[in-house]
């Protein structure tokens, strides 16, 4: 079998293990502070890429600027946000539930901010998106086992698909140009630079150097910060984005068995209806409004 066949739904399966990664990576430090090492190396192995690649570097300093800057929103914010949720309880499935939200929520900041209009269609997907995942989350909040979530972990996973939406609107503003693998690299640095901070102000900055440890930071590093991307350019360069979009919305509910499969995480029958609710949403919401002759 090809990698052009097997690509898109390869791409899926790592980016959808990254809620697992969160939930183990608890195990052998503290959420932060694994993210700060994670995105250290990810930031050195990219760059040691670009240079065996022979990678052009932006020239210009405002290139690197946004790159960095879109880079502290698209993962710094983003991830840290979801890790520290998950590390307080959040279920990795239901926070994977809440992240499917952020192609919504492009979609529904995109007027405001580039100029996208939005069809009925579109505006049904992301009032459809936004139901799934209330009919997900409340009732943690209001069933028998609510006192075990508290409120504000999830606000802040919220806040987190909320920051990775503006970073993705960002980057469609600023980054148009440039090697998008020296643009990686560069949103690394910015990741690090926002988190490593936080790191050492509210963690002890444990790590336990074990093969556990080592084992979740290479699959992170190699199987997601860098083989994902390195899947998602080659999906680039082959014309075959569309196939992995169309994937993308089974993100969500393989997030949910594999945390099932990996911690034993109950699926409620509240957050499989409001997965598929969701992923319906998202689908209507993406798809492109239907071309119309020109009146002669």
């Amino acid at each position: 079998m090809s990698l052009d066949r097997i690509a898109p739904a390869l791409f899926v399966l790592l980016w959808s293990s990254g809620w697992v990664v969160a939930k183990y990576g608890g195990i052998y430090s503290d959420p932060l502070t694994f993210l700060a090492v994670r995105y250290a190396t990810a930031a050195i192995l990219f760059a040691a890429y670009c240079q065996v690649a022979g990678v052009r570097w932006p020239s210009d300093r405002s290139t690197v600027v946004h790159a960095i800057v879109s880079g502290v929103f698209l993962h710094g914010f983003y991830l840290g946000a979801v890790w520290w949720a998950i590390g307080q309880g959040v279920p990795a499935a239901l926070s994977g539930i809440i992240a499917a939200l952020q192609p919504l929520m492009t979609a529904l900041a995109a007027p405001y901010f580039i100029g996208e209009r939005l069809s009925p269609l579109q505006k049904a997907g992301i009032g459809l998106g936004f139901a799934g995942v209330a009919l997900a989350v409340l009732p943690k909040f209001v069933g028998a086992g609510h006192a075990e979530i508290p409120a504000f972990p999830i606000i802040l996973n919220v806040i987190g698909m909320m920051s990775v939406t503006y970073g993705t609107i960002y980057q469609k503003q600023h980054l148009q140009t440039g090697d998008i693998r020296a643009i990686a690299t560069l949103q690394y640095v910015g990741a690090l630079v926002v988190t490593l901070p936080f790191a050492l102000a509210l963690e002890p900055f444990r790590v336990e150097l074990s093969f556990g440890f080592v084992a979740l930071l290479v699959w992170s590093v190699v199987g997601i910060s860098m083989g994902a991307i390195l899947l998602l350019l080659y999906l680039l360069r082959r014309g075959q984005v569309a196939r992995a979009a169309s994937l993308i919305y089974l993100v969500p509910p393989l997030a949910a068995i594999e945390a099932a499969i990996g911690f034993g995480e109950e699926l409620t029958l509240p957050m499989i209806a409001g997965t598929f609710v969701v992923v319906a949403g998202v689908y209507l919401a993406n798809r492109k409004a239907p071309q119309t002759a020109p009146a002669e």
